[in-house]
C-alpha cells in the first residue's frame, strides 16, 4: 500500500468514526437537548443586535420596573432597560467568559500534567504539590483572592476563573499519561528513535484528548455560575454590562415586588448551565471506555 492510500484510508476510518460519534449521540434525548440549548445560546450571541427588541444600554426610566406585558415581554429593570435585550446581550459575556476559561485552563493543565507524568520524579512531586495546594482551596474563594489582586473586569474575572480552573485538567493528564509512558507502543515509538518531546506532543497528548473535551464540556457550567457569582459581588464585568450575575445582584432588591428583574437572568444561568451539563454528559458517555465497555 502506498503512502497516498494509507492517508486515505485513515481519512476514511476517521470519517467514519466522526459518523459513527453522530449517529450516537442523536440517540441521547437529553444530549440532544443540550445541543440544542448550546445552539441557542451561540445563535443570540451571534444576532444579538437583530433579535434583541431593545437597546440593552438605553435606559427609560418612565418604565422603570414594568412587568412583563406586550411592550416588555420579560419585564424592564430599574432603570427600564429590557430585560430580555439584556439577557440576550448577556449571553455575549456568558460564552467570552467561557471561552477564555477554556482555552487557557484545559492546555495549562494538559501540559503540566502530561509533563508530570511522562518524566515523573521530582518534577512530577513538584507538580503535583503545587496541584495540591490549589485543590485544596475553594475554587470561588480562590477566584475570589485572585481577582481581588488584579481588580474588577470581565478579562480580570476569566484570568482569576482560569487559575482555579487547571488543577483538575493537571490531575488527569497525569493520570493518563501514567498509563500509557510505558506501554508497548509508547516504547516502540522511543524505540524508533522519537525524543521524549515528540512522544508527549504526537502520541500522549492525543490520547488524553477525549478525556480533556469531556472535562471541558462538564466545567462550562462551573465556570458559568464562578463567573455569574464574581458578578453577583461586583468583581465581574462591570456596570452597564449586561452580565447575568450583576443583574442578578441589582434585582435582588426587587424580588419580592418586581420578581422578574432577578428572575429571569437566574433562569438563563440556569438553563445554559443545564443545558452544559447535559452535553457533557453525554459526550462521556459517547467517549470513555469504561462506560462504552459496559454498554
Amino acid at each position: 500500500m502506498t503512502t497516498l492510500d494509507q492517508v486515505d484510508s485513515a481519512g476514511r476510518a476517521r470519517w467514519k468514526q466522526i459518523v459513527s460519534f453522530c449517529r450516537r449521540f442523536s440517540r441521547n434525548p437529553l444530549g440532544m437537548f443540550g445541543l440544542f440549548i448550546l445552539l441557542v445560546l451561540l445563535f443570540c450571541a451571534a444576532f444579538a443586535e437583530f433579535i434583541a427588541p431593545y437597546d440593552p444600554y438605553l435606559p427609560n426610566l418612565a418604565a422603570r420596573l414594568t412587568g412583563p406585558g406586550a411592550e416588555f415581554w420579560l419585564g424592564s429593570d430599574e432603570l427600564g432597560r429590557d430585560i430580555l435585550s439584556r439577557v440576550i446581550y448577556g449571553s455575549r459575556l456568558t460564552l467570552l467568559i467561557v471561552g477564555l476559561v477554556i482555552v487557557t485552563a484545559a492546555p495549562i493543565g494538559l501540559i503540566i500534567g502530561v509533563v508530570a507524568g511522562t518524566y515523573g520524579g521530582w518534577l512530577d512531586a513538584l507538580f503535583m504539590r503545587i496541584t495540591d495546594v490549589f485543590l485544596a482551596v475553594p475554587k470561588l474563594l480562590l477566584a475570589l483572592a485572585f481577582v481581588a489582586a488584579l481588580g474588577p473586569g470581565i478579562v480580570n474575572a476569566a484570568i482569576a476563573i482560569t487559575l482555579t480552573a487547571w488543577p483538575p485538567y493537571a490531575r488527569m493528564a497525569r493520570a493518563e499519561a501514567l498509563a500509557v509512558r510505558n506501554s508497548d507502543y509508547v516504547n516502540a515509538v522511543r524505540l524508533a528513535g522519537a525524543s521524549e518531546f515528540h512522544i508527549i506532543l504526537f502520541h500522549i497528548i492525543p490520547m488524553c484528548m477525549s478525556s480533556v473535551i469531556v472535562r471541558m464540556t462538564l466545567d462550562m457550567a462551573g465556570i458559568i455560575l464562578t463567573a455569574a457569582g464574581l458578578g453577583f459581588i461586583g468583581l465581574g464585568a462591570q456596570p452597564p454590562l449586561p452580565e447575568w450575575g450583576a443583574m442578578i445582584s441589582t434585582g435582588r432588591k426587587f424580588i419580592f415586588d418586581q420578581w422578574w428583574v432577578a428572575t429571569v437572568p437566574g433562569f438563563a444561568i440556569f438553563i445554559v448551565s443545564l443545558g452544559f451539563n447535559l452535553l457533557g454528559d453525554a459526550i462521556r458517555d459517547l467517549l470513555d471506555p469504561h462506560l462504552k465497555a459496559r454498554s
